[in-house]
């Protein structure tokens, strides 16, 4: 299966020959994908990396014609602007012969390394506060395909590594190959997901840029490449087919597909991609881009999911997981069990149940808690009993929760807003909360810095969800509505005293003694605390403010729970050991202090 989508800019849409039928082309796509998980291989070109900034080929063109008019003609300040608006013929002018990309590389850069160095600045964010050249929507979409187990081979012909990045993001870390690499190569079946980079990374000598270097591959790439063409399904995304001619003729050179071929479409078809779409009878998806292509079939896919797996009631959800857990066979089961609490969760959240305008604080909180049930008594019970096994998918949780806050809304109130990550902060405190219980704080460390989110309306770099997730920032503006004393007045840190209550519940099975649960809660917002305050950026640094800042928790005369964690702070605690800090007995010491200053700053006790 094939699925190309073509997204060069300012071009007309073209009309293709493709398979036609009554069911539509993207549905089949993620029915297909849905029953044959693994099946499909991804081909992913310069357009899917568009929306993060980095430049398509003719951008880099464009920008290299202009520095070198400028050093054509270094006393005309329009010189550069003039040859960028019409490269190809300030280039004839100039020169007398026609430009392109693979001559005008190999003119300014004539060796590998002199490539390397000339294209970093492309591909790299020019510095820490540089928030471009990000994975896109697409990026991210497909890495959480992968991490569902629907794909597990990408091939691409871009230099980035924007697809490394995000598979990081979700906790993934890819098995890259270059052409050098085959022989030694992870067998295809046995990686999570492999990335076969065919021109090479914009940081490796290398690189494929030029006809020559782009007419043919090695014996060794062409042969596995032919492989994955012949075995796997494939998406093809952003590749215009204009340069590659390697590339080109491996996929004509494709016997008949065994799978169906999809060819996805924004703007313009070139010629040999239309070739190729005809050779292979396929159906055209039109108009998407990448983003559209990617985010929509993980939607579809996960639509899939829900009416696959039957729902079953909270109590013998917990069972089941208690059943499934040292049993290393149902770890199948126990995904699908996690998986499907979730997904009720987001197929709850749309606006009709949850208005993002009105009146309507009280009623959402108490309807996220009611929807949050059962997925917080399974995170209560199968991370108290988890040995480990399960982080990444507990951490899967937050993940696919942050997706509810980055839904598209046409009109909110920002109270409203913000607690659309309220089922994130519920599933964290739990976590986190368990992880105490069960003295295992070292998954602490992980739970509060992945994974990373940016929020949807602001240009800010990733925080972490010590910083996203800060019960100040989710809780905003109407708690005391439902958080107050009985009799009247209000609580000092509504926040905290509301969360407590809330999840009292879910952890009776695991821990029935009131006091115990009350202090693991209270060490919990204590740690948490500490590791927002362990941030470079000032304003992201601020404490989980909650009940533990008060007497009787913090502690005095040497006894409680600040001079308690000031002596276990050295390098053999677990949160240090398990990368919090960055592993440094002195920034934990340091964070401890700003925690300190800022509670004699804030006094309410």
């Amino acid at each position: 299966m094939a699925v190309v989508t073509n997204q060069a800019a300012g071009q007309g849409n073209a009309t293709v020959p493709g398979a036609g039928g009554v069911l539509d082309p993207r549905m089949s796509l993620a029915l297909n994908v849905h029953t044959c998980p693994g099946v499909y291989a991804v081909l992913l070109g310069a357009g899917i990396s568009m929306a993060s900034g980095i430049k398509t080929g003719w951008g880099i063109v464009q920008d290299l014609v202009s520095k070198v008019a400028v050093l054509h003609d270094p006393d005309r300040p329009d010189a550069g602007a003039e040859a960028a608006a019409d490269p190809e013929d300030w280039w004839q002018e100039q020169f007398g012969e026609e430009l392109g990309y693979s001559r005008l590389l190999a003119e300014a850069a004539p060796t590998s390394a002199a490539r390397q160095g000339l294209l970093a600045g492309y591909f790299e964010p020019e510095n820490v506060e540089d928030t471009g050249k990000e994975p896109t929507a697409a990026h991210r979409a497909i890495a959480r395909l992968v991490k569902r187990g629907n794909i597990r081979v990408i091939l691409t012909t871009n230099f980035d590594r924007l697809m490394e990045r995000a598979l990081e993001e979700v906790g993934i870390s890819p098995h890259v190959v270059r052409d050098h690499m085959i022989d030694s190569m992870k067998p295809l079946v046995h990686s999570q997901i492999t990335i076969i980079k065919l021109h090479g990374d914009y940081a490796d000598l290398e690189q494929r840029n030029t006809v020559d270097e782009l007419e043919e591959y090695p014996s060794a790439q062409q042969a596995l490449l032919e492989r994955v063409l012949d075995e796997y399904g494939l998406i093809v995304c952003g590749w215009s087919a204009d340069w590659d001619k390697a590339l080109v003729k491996a996929v004509e050179g494709t016997r008949s597909r065994r799978y169906p071929m999809y060819w996805g479409q924004f703007g313009r078809m070139s010629e040999p991609a239309q070739r190729l779409v005809a050779q292979h009878s396929a159906a055209v998806i039109d108009g998407v881009t990448a983003d559209d292509l990617f985010t929509d079939l993980e939607h579809r896919v996960e639509a899939l999911d829900r009416m696959t797996v039957a729902p079953v009631t909270r109590d013998t959800a917990v069972a089941q997981l208690k059943r499934f857990l040292p049993d290393p066979v149902r770890r199948i089961e126990i995904r699908d069990l996690i998986e499907q609490s979730v997904s009720l969760i987001v197929s709850n959240a749309g606006q009709d149940r949850y208005p993002l305008t009105g009146n309507v604080f009280a009623q959402s909180i108490r309807r996220y808690r009611a929807d949050c049930d059962t997925l917080l008594h399974l995170l209560a019970n199968g991370v108290f009993h988890d040995d480990g096994t399960y982080n990444e998918l507990w951490q899967r949780v937050v993940e696919r929760l942050n997706r509810l806050r980055n839904r598209n809304i046409n009109g909110h109130t920002e109270d409203l807003e913000r607690l659309r990550q309220y089922p994130a902060l519920l599933a964290t405190f739990t976590m986190g909360i368990t992880a105490v219980l069960s003295r295992r704080e070292e998954f602490l460390a992980r739970i509060l810095t992945q994974p990373l989110w940016t929020p949807p309306f602001s240009s800010n770099q990733r925080q972490t969800p010590a910083v996203y997730l800060n019960p100040l920032r989710i809780l905003y503006g109407s708690i005391n509505e439902v958080c107050s004393p009985e009799g009247g007045g209000s609580y000092y840190y509504p926040q905290s005293h509301w969360i407590r209550d809330e999840l009292r519940e879910p952890f009776l099975p695991v821990e029935p003694d009131d006091d115990a649960y009350q202090a693991a809660f209270h060490r919990f917002e204590f740690l948490a605390s500490l590791i927002a305050m362990d941030s470079e950026q000032e304003f992201h640094a601020n404490p989980w403010s909650g009940e533990f800042l008060l007497e009787n928790w913090w502690g005095y005369d040497d006894v409680g729970l600040a001079p308690d964690i000031a002596r276990e702070i050295n390098e053999s605690w677990p949160l240090l050991q398990a990368g919090a800090f960055g592993g440094e007995v002195q920034r934990a010491e340091k964070a401890l202090e700003a925690l300190v200053e800022f509670r004699s700053r804030n006094p309410r006790w």
